[in-house]
């Protein structure tokens, strides 16, 4: 690989698997000739304005959703040099349309959590002041907020939402297996707090600086219960806090004064609701000292402790601790475990330990330590659960790594080093030298370098840990992959596995799959598409039935990606839109009498049409319809019910434009799509039409006038372009010159051209060309549809009002700018 170009990200590949290095470890340039472990996807900077500028605020919050939404602070000058503290969020698959709130905060945002579901934004500022930011119109672009809490003056150090009960744990050791049962099982974890009924309620907690715990409650009727308690009875500074919950429903919180010379200490807290009113009760938990500080040759050279985090929100038994220098850091990692008691001979003679009944206490253990490193800049931490039976104490040096056990250290010379998250040994490293250098290279001879190194000021992992965004002192977004095997080598096939567990992960959870898209390759989207549609129909027919749209969906986004299966997209999405009108259509039928069989109208239906079944190059749009007996089954299932209908109602009859007046297109067509039904529905053996039937269906142009598939949505998104694995170059606000790939090309010819009438992909009418009216897009599929509905009538709304939070294919939606002749 060449070296990367003056002034831009570098890139490497693995370390070899070792604790890291002395002062950070290797030189820049040593592993270059191992590639795509950790790489550059595209770097996001700000233009240069005259009368404002954006500046990296301090300290800088991210953080990122699981719909793949990032949420991150500056500040912006204006000529008066006052401050204006803003949030941006944007998409990653749409990074250039940033969205940037002036978030009313009167001091500098500290902190910011999304919750659980990905659609709302917590904020906090160094002046007490929390405030929840919801989506306006259900669209990632349009912001506002609706709540707040307040600690008038007391800086905001730690925020969390309150857990919701839902824990999903993937077993990597039963990745093989048929059942998604096995592999993603839900774990037994209590709500924070819970109402009538055991629903959880929704509310945050934080922790102030001179050591107040805050917890706001979202009250079903909309108000917020706010209540303050003191940490402990003796109140001091609090410098550095985080969050984490417990099995049983309990919070637990880690706080420092930020002296490696003070213990980290640690609370349990309880949150209940008495009388109306939000109650905290607070016990102390044991504390610890960071090894260092008991070492004599390093007692004073990491005077400060500068990250203290939980190694997950729902590890409260696993906690990663950084001291710092100026110029150098050290991390530890400690757990906390149960102990038993030593009994004196004494005691043991008057009241013998019998079995269990030992006395145990809690202790904090350190795990692993680093050596002297680069001073440390950002820590970011994975968010998948993964669950391994009695391998949790496992290195990094296994014969498998799961992305989920690694977390990522940025450090202040512009490397980033990914390391398991127990043993803190280094699994790969990502480097920021403008020009590689030589070990041989004498340090004197080095240039010396006069501006500050770029770096991270803050990180965050996706919810899978396949990407990593950073922002660093500069302003500037970069987005970086992150293999999923951290630079141990792994079969093809192995490779496969690894991506087809993510996917189905985010198939049963409903998260995002953005991130495990910059990993497939052209050649991999065939094979993952087959895998995942033999996963899928090993499953339980109610599960088929739940997960249905969504594999759709997902199917779609990974046949973008290579010029062989893009001619399919187009074919899933109109499996969506029939599936969604199918339902639509089917949940109107109503029985005449309340008490009719266990069977809906719909369900009689289904049964009926299977049973009649008298009838009196490469792959195009609409091919694989034609071995598809589900679709073509939905098809003359709506047939009937549309017949039935027009036999009431002329008006519900589709209209046809035949050649000839006499002639019943609709009996034709389901005369010929019943026939084709037969040849590959699934209760009887596959076959292929016979030539009458092709001869029919070859004469049906000059019969009945065939619209052309001119209406698939076209994505102006990153993804497809970003297989090459050159790193793009974008600007926030100016709507990028997209390199064009050949899945995007063959993809373009499928769609309408530039200049020609655009389509509401919903509503399935014109717009014109250049539509005058308010549209709203889908960040994943490009589904184009107008923000306003035309038609006031009921049947219409209901069809309408399933699409308001997400597009068919789960998509969010983002407003577009009106278009321009």
């Amino acid at each position: 690989m060449a070296a990367p170009e003056p002034g831009r990200w570098g890139e490497c590949g693995p370390r070899p698997p070792g604790r890291l290095g002395a002062r950070g470890g290797q030189e820049p340039g040593t592993l270059l000739g191992a590639m795509g472990v950790m790489d550059l996807a595209y770097v996001c900077e700000w233009e240069k304005w005259v009368k404002s500028t954006y500046c990296p605020s301090l300290p800088l919050a991210c953080a990122w959703s699981c719909r793949n939404l990032i949420a991150f602070t500056t500040d912006l000058r204006s000529e008066d040099q006052d401050l204006t503290h803003m949030i941006h969020i944007l998409d990653t698959e749409h990074p250039w349309e940033v969205h940037s709130i002036s978030s009313g905060h009167s001091e500098v945002i500290t902190c910011l959590e999304w919750d659980q579901s990905g659609s709302r934004l917590l904020s906090a500022d160094a002046d007490g002041q929390i405030k929840c930011w919801n989506m306006a119109e259900h669209l990632a672009n349009s912001w506002e907020s609706t709540v707040c809490s307040r600690v008038d003056g007391d800086p905001i150090v730690a925020l969390s939402w309150l857990h919701n009960g839902v824990k999903l744990a993937l077993h990597v050791e039963k990745s093989g297996a048929s059942s998604f049962g096995e592999k993603f099982s839900r774990v037994k974890f209590s709500p924070s707090l819970t109402l009538f009924g055991g629903k959880p309620m929704e509310g945050w907690i934080a922790v102030t600086v001179s050591g107040l715990v805050t917890v706001s409650l979202l009250k079903p009727s909309g108000q917020v219960l706010t209540s303050t308690e003191s940490l402990c009875r003796l109140r001091g500074r609090v410098a550095l806090a985080d969050i984490a919950f417990t099995g049983g429903g309990n919070i637990v919180v880690a706080a420092a004064d930020g002296s490696s010379a003070s213990p980290v200490k640690f609370y349990k807290v309880c949150v209940s609701v008495v009388s109306e009113k939000c109650r905290i009760d607070t016990e102390i938990l044991p504390s610890l000292f960071m090894r260092c500080t008991t070492d004599p040759n390093r007692k004073d050279r990491f005077p400060a402790i500068t990250h203290l985090k939980f190694l997950a929100r729902d590890m409260s038994e696993q906690v990663l601790l950084c001291a710092s220098s100026q110029t150098s850091s050290l991390v530890e990692c400690w757990s906390l475990r149960k102990e038993g008691l030593p009994v004196n001979n004494i005691f043991q003679q008057i009241s013998p330990v019998v079995g269990d009944k030992q006395p145990m206490i809690l202790k904090w253990r350190i795990l692993s330590a680093t050596n002297d490193l680069d001073r440390v800049s950002a820590v970011a931490l994975p968010k998948l659960p993964i669950s391994l039976t009695n391998t949790d104490l496992k290195v990094a040096s296994d014969t498998q790594f799961y992305p989920g056990l690694g977390l990522a250290l940025a450090f202040q010379d512009g490397s980033v080093h990914m390391v398991h998250r127990l043993s803190l040994q280094t699994m790969a490293a990502f480097y920021s030298s403008a020009a590689p250098r030589s070990l041989d290279e004498p340090a004197l001879k080095r240039p010396r370098t006069t501006s500050p190194t770029v770096h991270f000021k803050a990180m965050q992992l996706s919810w899978t840990s396949l990407a990593l965004v950073g922002i660093d002192n500069h302003g500037k977004l970069s987005m970086l992959r992150i293999s999923p095997s951290l630079g141990l080598p792994l079969e093809p096939k192995l490779a496969l596995q690894h991506l087809l567990f993510l996917l189905e992960y985010c198939m049963v959870t409903g998260y995002d799959w953005w991130d495990i898209l910059l990993h497939v390759q052209p050649g991999m989207v065939q094979s993952l598409v087959e895998r995942l549609h033999e996963e899928y129909t090993r499953q339980k027919p109610a599960l088929q039935q739940v997960l249905s749209t969504r594999i759709l969906a997902m199917k779609a986004s990974l046949c973008r990606l290579s010029p062989c299966t893009v001619a399919r997209v187009w074919d899933y999405h109109t499996k969506l839109f029939l599936m969604a009108v199918t339902s639509t259509l089917k949940s109107l039928l109503r029985p005449h009498f309340l008490n009719t069989p266990d069977k809906s109208p719909g369900d009689r239906l289904a049964e009926i049409c299977a049973k009649v079944t008298d009838v009196g190059s490469p792959l195009r749009p609409g091919h694989s319809f034609l071995r598809d007996g589900t679709s073509l089954g939905m098809l003359r299932e709506l047939m009937v019910v549309i017949r039935i209908w027009g036999l009431l109602k002329p008006s519900c009859l589709p209209v046809y434009t035949a050649t000839s007046d006499t002639q019943d297109s609709m009996s034709l067509l389901f005369r010929l799509l019943t026939k084709l039904w037969l040849c590959c529905r699934d209760e009887g053996p596959a076959s292929e039409p016979d030539e009458g039937l092709v001869d029919e269906c070859c004469l049906l142009p000059s019969q009945l006038l065939v619209p052309t598939l001119d209406w698939l949505p076209a994505s102006d998104g990153l993804v497809s372009r970003l297989q090459p694995k050159q790193p793009l170059r974008l600007r926030f606000g100016r709507v990028p010159t997209l390199p064009s790939s050949a899945s995007t090309l063959q993809l373009d010819g499928l769609a309408r051209a530039p200049g020609q009438p655009k389509i509401d992909h919903l509503r399935r009418l014109h717009l014109g060309a250049y539509p005058t009216e308010e549209c709203k897009a889908c960040t994943r599929c490009g589904c184009v549809t107008m923000l306003k509905s035309p038609n006031n009538t009921t049947a219409v709304k209901q069809w309408e009002q399933r699409w308001v939070k997400n597009c068919l294919c789960g998509g969010l939606w983002r407003r577009t700018p009106l278009s321009c002749p």
